[in-house]
């Protein structure tokens, strides 16, 4: 039985009439010393350059280091298949993966302190998987009573993936080539990801064709102005922060004559939105009038591009 589209299977039948593949490679899945050779932070090289790099010792403040992508090849022998793997690692993807892993967190948090909510079918990014159930015991002997709580040794093994990628291959091609085939695939899983869970994009229940068009375009046209949004806030937060604030920062009328107050608690996240489109809604008073400007301004655009 073969097991996957990048099964060693697979790919000795991808490389029958001298063709060649590039496939992704779960770094967990490979054995013990190829994964360490990869996750070794040194022997990295940036592209175009054949110095050696530490990538421990990585400034990834740096905006320029950020957005780089840093790789190596680690060559495998499967039989008499002579592939390599090549891998990568990006400060972005790091902190994209540390951004979505916080979030499940804090999801596995709420499930231990609400043990009776309901939870969704289990599956690899269920954030039950951070939770570890403890038999209490009373004298040597079980009391029946479960305790559960966070799983600070699986965190931590899956804080060593953070900012690596990894693809398998028998191409004998110039790196760039290879890189090139392989750059920005996490970031196409992100979109479809964004699309799938925060714009809720499927299921879809609607039978008219022009109805599933509309709503796939209303789709991709959120997601086009979240990707805006998130580069005026720096790549700094996670879709799902985002989204949940835009959706709490309501504000409550006081009066007819008098004016608005805001509703919603000010974060670092309202700041940096108020300050990327230069306007405030979360002073102690906003008066009508200032209302109709804020308003008029981003109609208009006037308002902080």
């Amino acid at each position: 039985m073969i097991n996957g589209l990048g099964s060693k299977p697979n790919r000795r039948f991808i490389s029958f009439g001298n063709r060649s593949y590039v496939i992704t490679q779960s770094l967990k899945k490979m054995r013990g010393e190829d994964r360490q050779a990869a996750l070794n932070p040194k022997q990295f090289r940036r592209l175009g350059s054949d110095k050696f790099i530490d990538i421990s010792t990585l400034d990834e403040s740096d905006p320029d280091i950020y957005e780089t992508i840093f790789y190596k090849e680690v060559p495998v022998v499967n039989g008499n298949m002579d592939e390599t793997v090549i891998v990568t690692y990006s400060p972005k993807y790091r902190a994209y993966q540390k951004r979505i892993r916080q979030q499940q967190i804090s999801r596995a948090i709420k499930m231990i302190e609400q043990p009776g909510r309901k939870r969704r079918g289990k599956n690899q990014n269920d954030p039950a998987r951070f939770i570890k159930t403890t038999n209490v015991t009373n004298d040597g002997e079980i009391a029946g009573k479960k305790v559960c709580e966070l799983d600070l040794d699986k965190i931590r093994d899956e804080e060593k993936y953070d900012g690596f990628y990894a693809v398998i291959t028998n191409l004998e091609d110039d790196i760039s080539g290879i890189l090139k085939i392989n750059r920005q695939r996490w970031e196409i899983e992100e979109n479809f990801r964004i699309m799938k869970t925060d714009f809720e994009a499927r299921p879809v229940y609607v039978r008219r064709e022009d109805r599933i068009k509309a709503h796939f375009l209303t789709c991709y046209i959120s997601l086009l102005v979240y990707r805006l949004l998130e580069k005026k806030m720096r790549n700094n937060y996670a879709c799902n922060e985002i989204l949940s604030t835009l959706r709490s920062m309501q504000v409550t009328l006081l009066s007819k004559e008098s004016g608005y107050i805001p509703s919603y608690k000010r974060t670092g996240l309202t700041d940096d939105l108020h300050k990327a489109f230069g306007f405030h809604t979360d002073y102690e008073f906003i008066s009508k009038s200032a209302m109709r400007s804020i308003i008029k301004n981003t109609k208009t655009g006037k308002a902080k591009k």
